[in-house]
């Protein structure tokens, strides 16, 4: 498994972002101000110091482990944890992410019929739910296999159970789907390494960096016709400067 394909395989993960314009409708050349992104669109950063869902250090230890085998410090970059992966999926799990507000989270499921027309386990529980009796879960597996907590194997250790969890070989117990909170974790690492640094993740922008994306510039005008060059351009954040 080339954990650093966790990060390339994703060529069809598009990020947009937008920065709330500032001018009036006279300035916008009468543009109705209904155009305007609305409160709930602007960015909102990550909270700042201390953690909303992920408050026991054991369940972030051994999350950071297990982010930190499918994105490892390298020549590449730094480790998906010293990026603010953990800060990023705490943060994601505190909102309407977490909460599960963009899904259907309603019964009848009928998990035989569910996953064959989705082509994937569903689930009525919310991503935030997911994450907590996943991650207590994994470190009661560790406790029962090896008689300590998770982060504290080996990596090769750790490789080997990642391995088995992503074939659906890992059993965590009738709560927890182990094949499906493996790719929950995957896919949240993954948007961590490459989040806009605003939302706690990719915080020296090295995810950015290394794909050569130049980050939330406000204009490309005067790189149009510059076509199949390496115009080396400095990643900017939606951080404020000022």
């Amino acid at each position: 498994m080339n954990r650093r394909e966790a990060l390339f395989s994703i060529s069809s993960l598009v990020g947009a972002f937008t920065i709330a314009p500032k001018l009036s409708a006279k300035e916008l050349n009468n543009v109705p101000l209904a155009t305007r992104l609305s409160a709930d669109a602007v960015p909102v950063p990550a909270m700042q110091g201390g953690y909303r869902v992920l408050t026991s250090e054991t369940d972030r230890k051994n999350l950071a482990a297990v982010c930190d085998r499918l994105i490892p410090a390298d020549d590449h970059g730094p480790s998906a944890s010293q990026e603010g992966a953990i800060e990023f999926i705490d943060d994601q799990l505190a909102g309407t992410y977490g909460s599960g507000a963009a899904l259907y989270l309603d019964g009848p499921l009928r998990p035989e019929n569910e996953e064959k027309i989705m082509g994937s386990a569903q689930f009525l529980t919310t991503p935030r739910e997911r994450y907590i009796t996943g991650l207590r879960a994994l470190e009661a597996w560790a406790q029962v296999h090896h008689h300590s907590s998770f982060y504290s194997l080996t990596a090769p250790q750790i490789d080997s159970f990642l391995t088995d969890m992503e074939a659906g070989k890992i059993n965590l117990g009738s709560d927890v789907n182990s094949q499906a909170f493996f790719e929950l974790m995957l896919q949240n690492v993954r948007e961590s390494y490459l989040a806009d640094p605003l939302y706690g993740g990719n915080k020296t922008m090295a995810g950015w960096k290394m794909i050569g994306f130049p980050g939330a510039r406000y204009d490309y005008r005067q790189y149009i016709d510059r076509r199949g060059e390496n115009l080396q351009l400095i990643p900017v954040s939606l951080i404020p400067n000022d």
